[in-house]
């Protein structure tokens, strides 16, 4: 009897210690979806191994069950469940039966992650940087001198920030040319390109977006949000043409440039007219900003992600994963995408089923694979300049910002999973 109250005790005293943590991904059993993702990829720099379970509950975490792996979720907040050898078998189990619309798929090494961003900003100026800064994901801020001397080979992912491709300058002219910050982030950009050697901020700006084309088709993750993804498009698809009005760099633009455009060096896109006038704040008519005028309330402004076979088309699935299907809109200077101009080949992962408008699309070029997300910041329905920064404290189970994450840990993947 003495015997079998020590072992009471002891089972009652000493921790149980199985063979896996499970991060729930669900909306009811996770306090904080961002910092998930952190934990996930604080577990894979370690050398850890770790599986994303697609479509188990949110598209949950499975990591090997070591106490500095428990130690860290408590720290940064994130709730995770200690599974039995048998548990976790069963849950592998049910996620492989042919039935199920999940797979298991390996998380190997932690992705090296870079973001094309001027210097000066702060992390709240743009979503990713604030994004990866909350859930405690580690990057390195890059911009024209170290694309222009192919410093992107030492990173496997790589986020744009809300740049101008085009040498527009944003197209902030009509409504802030007079500005101190306008004028001097101007003079900033005009700087910089002569230092690299172009007499014209356009012709940098194109030799930036074509480096950058070279790291995706050469194997590398671009993913981009905002006017960076038109403007990226519209910067290649001129070159060698002259679309820029005399304010922007000193001359005239080509009479003619829209017959010039060249939809075949895009990613994304194809069949868009230029907007022409320099105080119009619009690159083109991809975006789908003033179109949507009047169409989608604020209180009905919600794109639906698509659902993918898991099995099959596993990259889609993994970028799709979330608690909800159902996304909050946001806006910003290219909000969304106008569907029928789109490539064939590149698919639409989230869109607004009032109007139709593309949100969240990917495709693969050459090795490599890119993702466009139109909007601002998940959380801050129409960001302006000079508006407060979005404090994630509030927003830890952000759908929308989930779906940034999602990208981050994409070439953590096992590479026999990244089919499509």
């Amino acid at each position: 009897m003495k015997f079998l109250y020590i072992i009471i005790f002891l089972l009652f005293v000493i921790p149980i210690f199985g063979n896996s943590i499970l991060l729930p991904m669900d909306e009811a059993s996770q306090k904080n979806h961002l910092k998930a993702y952190g934990v996930t990829y604080w577990a894979l720099d370690k050398g850890y191994k770790g599986n994303w379970l697609l479509n188990y509950r949110g598209g949950s975490f499975l990591l090997p069950d070591v106490s500095e792996i428990r130690k860290e979720c408590q720290i940064r907040g994130v709730s995770f469940e200690v599974l039995s050898d048998v548990e976790t078998q069963q849950i592998l189990a049910e996620i492989a039966a042919p039935s199920q619309n999940m797979e298991s798929v390996s998380l190997e090494k932690a992705p090296k992650v870079a973001v094309y961003s001027p210097p000066g900003k702060q992390p709240w100026d743009d979503a990713v940087t604030m994004v990866l800064t909350y859930a405690e994901i580690p990057f390195k801020v890059v911009y024209d001198e170290e694309v222009l001397s192919d410093q992107l080979v030492l990173y496997d992912w790589l986020h744009l920030h809300h740049e101008d491709f085009t040498g527009q300058y944003g197209k902030f002219y009509g409504a802030y040319r007079a500005m101190p910050w306008y004028i001097e982030q101007k003079k900033d950009a005009e700087n910089l390109a002569s230092k690299l050697g172009f007499d014209k901020v356009s012709k940098e700006k194109l030799a930036v977006a074509q480096k950058i084309r070279d790291f995706v088709i050469g194997g590398g993750f671009m993913f981009a949000m905002c006017s960076a993804t038109d403007s990226f498009d519209i910067a290649l698809s001129a070159e060698g043409v002259d679309i820029c009005e005399a304010m922007f760099d000193g001359d005239p633009s080509e009479a003619n440039y829209q017959s010039r455009v060249d939809y075949s060096k895009t990613f994304a896109f194809k069949d868009y007219i230029l907007e022409r006038r320099p105080e119009k704040y619009e690159f083109s008519t991809i975006d789908m900003t003033e179109k949507r005028n009047g169409m989608i309330p604020f209180e009905k402004d919600y794109f639906t992600l698509a659902e993918y076979s898991a099995k099959w088309d596993v990259i889609p699935s993994m970028l799709c994963q979330n608690h909800t299907s159902l996304v909050k809109g946001f806006m910003g200077q290219t909000t969304a995408f106008d569907r029928s101009l789109i490539k064939s080949n590149v698919l639409v992962m989230g869109e607004c089923q009032l109007n139709g408008e593309a949100r969240y699309i990917h495709a693969q070029k050459g090795k490599g694979f890119f993702t466009f997300y139109g909007g601002h910041d998940p959380e801050d329905y129409q960001h302006r300049v000079g508006d407060e920064h979005t404090d994630l404290n509030l927003h830890p189970n952000s759908p929308g910002y989930r779906l940034i994450l999602n990208n981050i840990l994409f070439p953590a993947a096992k590479k026999k999973h990244q089919k499509t």
